[in-house]
């Protein structure tokens, strides 16, 4: 595909990238004398003529926003059966190396950061009726500056529930990041990628993973079935605050968590600048609102932990 040309205008330069949908490439864009990113899709995806429409449809609503989180789309087209997206080109890493190079957990002050950068974006594609369905720490990206951003918008939607989760090795990422409602090919809707947010978040405070496994069927089996061990079980310095953020994030309904980005954005900045916080595990069904408490110490944790079966126990019976 080196050296290729196309829509007249992109050279393609190098392959940097392969995922289970698509291969990136730089490219030159020939009319405005630039570097471009280029992700042509695959071979076998060019003859499901619903999946083709899904994605033009798709790539066209992702290519209308303009946030600096999110990776600019800058245009959409085929040729010769090769169906391809055309973004800005950004050196970094991915969030997924970033974390590994880290040692698998980021300080709290960093992870409420980048966390908070996440939200921004999702709260201007939802705005846009732009929900991306496949927010995983391989999809965003940190520049050289240290700002975050999202890529894929909005495509992963053109994707079926079979090609996202029994995809093989390639579908693995996505696996761990799936919310229950995705899982078993239920209703989606912008909760899907607070869920999904809310994983990140987990993995970015704490180190590990909530749902893993070697196949990615258990790990989906995992999202439906059973709860994550609760963040400060896993990094007992977690502030608590940080922690109801998270398990709100990642209810098993979706009607049990968080609204909107907007407000994972506000309960984040509140804590940010008072790690003391307390933020509620529940949502406007049944809030207790929040309150300061002064900051949690190790001999404190039996009692968090009781107050917060307690919760648990009443949303629960609130289900049934």
């Amino acid at each position: 595909m080196q050296s290729k040309v196309l829509g007249s205008r992109y050279e393609l330069l190098e392959q940097i990238g392969m995922g289970g949908m698509a291969i990136v490439y730089k490219a030159m864009d020939k009319m405005l004398n630039r570097y471009v990113a280029v992700k042509v899709l695959r071979e076998e995806f060019k003859e499901n003529e619903e999946f083709i429409r899904r994605f033009n449809v798709e790539s066209q609503a992702a290519a209308s926003l303009s946030h600096q989180n999110i990776v600019q789309i800058y245009d959409v087209g085929e040729e010769d059966g090769l169906h391809y997206i055309v973004m800005e080109l950004l050196e970094g890493e991915t969030l997924k190396q970033y974390i590994t190079s880290k040692g698998g957990k980021l300080t709290v002050r960093e992870a409420t950061n980048f966390s908070m950068q996440i939200c921004r974006a999702l709260e201007h594609a939802h705005s846009k009726h732009v929900v991306h369905r496949d927010i995983k720490p391989q999809n965003i990206i940190i520049t050289e500056s240290g700002k975050l951003k999202v890529a894929d918008f909005g495509i992963a939607r053109a994707a079926n529930n079979s090609t996202m989760v029994n995809a093989g090795k390639n579908a693995i990422g996505s696996a761990h990041y799936l919310s229950p409602e995705q899982a078993r090919g239920g209703y989606t809707d912008l909760r899907s990628d607070l869920y999904s947010l809310g994983v990140v978040m987990y993995e970015m405070f704490t180190g590990a993973l909530p749902f893993d496994g070697e196949e990615s069927i258990s790990v989906v089996l995992q999202h439906l079935q059973e709860e994550a061990t609760l963040p400060c079980e896993v990094n007992p310095d977690l502030p608590a605050g940080i922690e109801a953020i998270i398990v709100r994030c990642m209810k098993k309904e979706q009607r049990l968590r968080y609204n909107n980005a907007t407000e994972i954005l506000q309960d984040l900045v509140k804590v940010y600048q008072n790690p003391s916080i307390a933020i509620s595990h529940l949502n406007a069904y049944d809030s207790e609102g929040m309150e300061d408490i002064p900051k949690r110490n190790p001999t404190q944790k039996d009692v968090r932990r009781g107050r917060a079966e307690k919760i648990v126990r009443r949303e629960q019976a609130e289900v049934l």
